[in-house]
């Protein structure tokens, strides 16, 4: 990763935390820590953040508690064949004229390319999805209320009152941060708040996750895993992780990463 590349994530996620640590600064660049610590340094003396003992933090907060999620811009390049894949696989669920709900996130995003196509009813807590399908589609798009997080392209409200409990959906598409047996977790506590809304509202769960996210762990769990009816990822999933999704009876759907490179009209226009 080039230099620039390293500093615009870098200056994205002091935005985004209280303090961005050396750790996940590594984590996300993939750079060595004494590269991590000489980008700190180096935009430390241009005056675009300051250097804090094991991190970084912004020298202008956001107003907003920031979210523990990574920024819209920063995950979406991050296994993109396999998100088409996954998505192509999710919209092959959906028939015209069904009320479905899709939460936040990169991998669901890649679902407008693939509903360009079709009428159906969307509630959506994410900003970037409601946008596309309303511009180069003919669905009914619905959103919450709430404050909207610019980096993560997503509204969350913390009160129970918003228009979410009046939407029914046959079923709920999300993402998640991992996938483990104890359940499907996230990072970030009004995250959960939000998205355990709106699995109230939905009769089915389709848990959406790349092959990675078996690999990865958070302290919080946003359900367990009987909650979810049908789970999608592609051809990488482990066979541990095949073998713990079985056991669990959910139905697994694997996507075929290389057919979801083929071009889409949708995708061409996006």
């Amino acid at each position: 990763m080039h230099e620039r590349e390293r500093h615009r994530i870098i200056l994205s996620l002091v935005q985004e935390r209280p303090v961005a640590t050396i750790q996940d600064l590594m984590e996300l660049t993939e750079a060595s820590e004494a590269t991590i610590r000489r980008d700190i340094a180096a935009l430390h003396v241009q005056g675009r953040l300051r250097r804090v003992r094991g991190g970084a933090e912004a020298l202008h907060p956001q107003q907003i508690s920031p979210l523990a999620a990574k920024p819209f811009r920063i995950s979406e390049g991050e296994n993109a064949a396999k998100k088409r894949a996954i998505a192509r696989e999710a919209v092959a669920l959906c028939n015209d004229g069904d009320a479905i709900i899709i939460n936040g996130g990169t991998t669901t995003f890649q679902m407008v390319h693939y509903l360009t196509a079709r009428r159906m009813q969307v509630f959506t807590n994410s900003f970037a999805i409601a946008e596309h399908l309303i511009k180069h589609s003919k669905n009914q798009v619905m959103l919450p209320g709430g404050s909207v997080y610019r980096d993560q392209s997503i509204i969350l409200s913390p009160f129970d009152n918003d228009v979410t409990r009046n939407f029914y959906a046959q079923r709920m598409f999300m993402g998640a941060q991992g996938v483990g047996p104890l359940g499907v977790m996230e990072q970030d506590a009004l995250i959960i708040q939000a998205e355990q809304k709106l699995i109230n509202q939905a009769d089915e769960l389709v848990l959406m996750v790349d092959s990675t996210k078996f690999q990865r762990r958070s302290s919080l769990i946003l359900c367990p895993l009987n909650r979810v009816s049908a789970l999608i990822t592609d051809d990488g999933i482990p066979d541990s992780a095949r073998a713990m999704i079985e056991e669990a009876g959910i139905k697994l759907i694997v996507a075929n990463v290389a057919a979801a490179e083929q071009p889409t009209k949708s995708s061409s226009a996006a």
